[in-house]
């Protein structure tokens, strides 16, 4: 397969589709989950300037109950009640990690600050190196640092659509992933166990912005599975790599490494960087974004049906993927991707942006895998479209003891928007 096909190929499972508007229909159907647990929110925050810290990884001390700040440093993590003796364990590049009693922990309002660590050069050691052959380690290290076995995971996803500044349609899930191992060519296996969307057609015009792969999509994000996106032995020759500063989790030294393409490669390439563990060579964490200067290829890459009269150009598509530790093996733990598009109107004076976010983070996961995990026709395909796929929006309670991804400000009051608006249709 050629670089570019390989790009395109993996690109697929990213992808953005634009469809002629639908009829919408709202159905609820769903029952709480009757555990007892104990849930804490509270916000994540730098101890010397103040500031919110996102994507910061949350875990509960001797379990797999993981969580991750929002984009606002605000964080909920519940947990059963005969935990309650526990640690919570907040970890941040850069910075010291923070451990709580949970019983020291209020219900809300709790703020949790971190001390960040001195930023420093790489060791000697490796400077010395080539910063291209350190990532080329990273990669013949794989199959070391990242689970030879299938596991089990619970994870929680979401995917946002604003028209402009306001939301046009909002979809939540959690799933059960059966990881397959990081040696295996096999795909990872995703079964919907719940979910909820609400999607407001009236903002979307005459036309519906729809995010196809939901959680397949997070899931090929973790470069570590799938290296084929970046890290083909023909890329590396597309790419340069070069050092940053190293910085650290407590003792723990991270390298940081900036990449970006080389100046004549014709296909759309990403830039970015990835923290390095300097002990394991392993990627503790990858944020990177695609070149947009060419927008014809970026939109063929993305753009599954194109709109009628009108134009669709990409302005925004940013990645990231953090991974945690556990007992010498690293694990996919978050992913992120920001897209954005521009609209324009053959015969409108304005334009119209669409801006989308899609976020899944693990929250727990085991070692229990059955032989057949999920039937093939109840597994969750590449071009699954989430928001057609869920429920409503009406039951405030709907996760029960489900960890999920703390919702930003702006979520939060478009929920509550929804769950208003569902009220005063059912008193109708």
């Amino acid at each position: 397969m050629k670089t570019s096909d390989v790009s395109r190929f993996f690109l697929f499972r990213l992808l953005v589709a634009v469809f002629i508007i639908l009829p919408s229909v709202f159905v609820f159907a769903a029952e709480n989950e009757n555990n007892s647990y104990l849930e804490f929110k509270g916000i994540i925050t730098d101890s010397t300037t103040g500031h919110p810290m996102p994507f910061a990884s949350i875990s509960v001390e001797g379990t797999n109950a993981t969580t991750v700040s929002n984009s606002e440093g605000e964080f909920t993590i519940k947990i059963l009640e005969e935990l309650a003796d526990k640690k919570l364990l907040v970890q941040f590049i850069g910075y010291k990690t923070v451990f709580v009693q949970l019983a020291s922990l209020k219900p809300d309002h709790n703020r949790i600050e971190m001390e960040p660590v001195a930023i420093e050069l790489p060791e000697i050691s490796i400077i010395s190196k080539d910063a291209t052959e350190l990532v080329q380690i990273m990669m013949q290290k794989r199959d070391v640092n990242y689970p030879a076995k299938e596991m089990h995971l619970t994870s929680f996803y979401r995917e946002s659509i604003k028209k402009n500044r306001s939301y046009a349609s909002l979809s939540e899930a959690v799933v059960d992933v059966y990881k397959q191992s990081y040696s295996s060519y096999k795909n990872d296996i995703v079964k919907m166990y719940k979910a909820r969307k609400n999607t407001n057609y009236q903002k979307l015009d005459t036309l519906v912005f729809k995010l196809m792969g939901g959680p397949v999509t997070s899931l090929y994000l973790d470069v570590m599975k799938h290296p084929d996106l970046i890290f083909t032995d023909e890329m590396f020759k597309n790419y340069t790599f070069s050092f940053d500063f190293s910085t650290r989790i407590d003792n723990q030294l991270i390298y940081v490494i900036d990449f970006k393409p080389g100046s004549d490669f014709p296909e759309p390439l990403y830039s970015g960087r990835l923290y390095i563990d300097a002990e394991t060579q392993a990627l503790k964490s990858a944020v990177f974004s695609l070149d947009l200067k060419d927008k014809d290829k970026a939109a063929d890459l993305f753009i599954v049906h194109k709109p009628l009269h009108a134009k669709a150009i990409p302005v925004q598509a940013n990645y990231r993927i953090d991974y945690t530790e556990k007992d010498g093996k690293w694990y996919y733990n978050y992913s992120r991707i920001e897209l954005g598009m521009k609209v324009i109107w053959e015969k409108k004076l304005f334009n119209t942006h669409y801006y989308a976010t899609i976020e899944m983070a693990v929250t727990d996961r085991d070692n229990t895998v059955p032989d057949r995990p999920v039937k093939y026709r109840d597994r969750l395909r590449p071009n699954v479209v989430v928001s057609d796929e869920a429920a409503g929006f009406a039951d405030p309670e709907f996760w029960g003891d489900f960890n999920v991804i703390e919702p930003e400000k702006s979520i939060e009051s478009a929920i509550r928007k929804i769950q208003r608006q569902l009220e005063k249709k059912s008193d109708d």
